[in-house]
């Protein structure tokens, strides 16, 4: 079992912030603080849709590329992108070109826009006030039920690429869900969690596709991560 590991500054992390400076900054400065704005959770929607077959990392050194291209992934200019907006993109060496998951984005502004509540507050409301606490990597799931119901609701309301993965990948981003380890130093900047006991962690099936030892995190995460 993995729990936290501890960087040259000798504070202790989630394991697979420590396989490259990118993820130290983004495990440290972002990832599990909460994010209640529509930009927001909108960009990190769109985001985790385009890592899906690829390295979070990839995404994640290519952001800013993705922020310039989607104007700031500002829903409300992306709704307005035509078909030579969608070539303009095709050609954008800078962010990932898929034909697919551009269409996917541009679909999912559209379709935030026509949520009754906005899309923060629609997410939010999937927030599980009673989640455990993960103790290590062990504990931490790939899906919960919760984002399964997400995934539904907003498939329902037109969106793309929001699988009940992706929906709680983005949970976990935008701090919807707090799954920085319990003894992670940024823990305490999440939502409020009870600590998950011994005799009820999860089982294989529910891991993320995370490494399970320290030599492994150093050695290959660099493939894996948040994402």
């Amino acid at each position: 079992m993995t729990g936290v590991v501890y960087g040259p500054d000798h504070r202790p992390r989630c394991p697979w912030s420590l396989s490259a400076a990118d993820y130290v900054a983004y495990h440290d400065q972002e990832w599990g603080r909460p994010v209640r704005d529509d930009v927001g959770i909108y960009e990190r929607l769109c985001l985790e849709a385009f890592q899906s077959g690829l390295s979070w990392l990839t995404i994640l050194r290519k952001r800013e590329n993705f922020r310039v291209a989607f104007c700031g992934f500002d829903p409300v200019v992306v709704a307005e992108f035509g078909p030579g907006d969608v070539a303009r993109l095709l050609a954008d060496q800078g962010i990932v070109r898929n034909r697919a998951k551009i269409a996917a984005t541009i679909a999912n502004a559209r379709a935030a826009l026509e949520l009754p509540t906005g899309l923060a507050a629609t997410v939010w409301g999937y927030a599980d006030d009673q989640a455990r606490v993960p103790v290590t990597l062990e504990d931490v799931p790939s899906w919960t039920p919760a984002s399964k119901a997400l995934s539904t609701h907003l498939r329902r309301h037109g969106f793309r690429f929001t699988g009940p993965v992706t929906a709680y990948a983005m949970m976990q981003a935008c701090g919807i869900v707090n799954d920085h380890l319990a003894d992670c130093f940024c823990r305490a900047s999440g939502p409020a969690a009870t600590r998950l006991d011994e005799d009820t962690r999860l089982d294989e099936s529910t891991r993320p596709d995370i490494p399970v030892a320290l030599g492994e995190a150093m050695g290959q995460i660099e493939a894996s991560g948040p994402g």
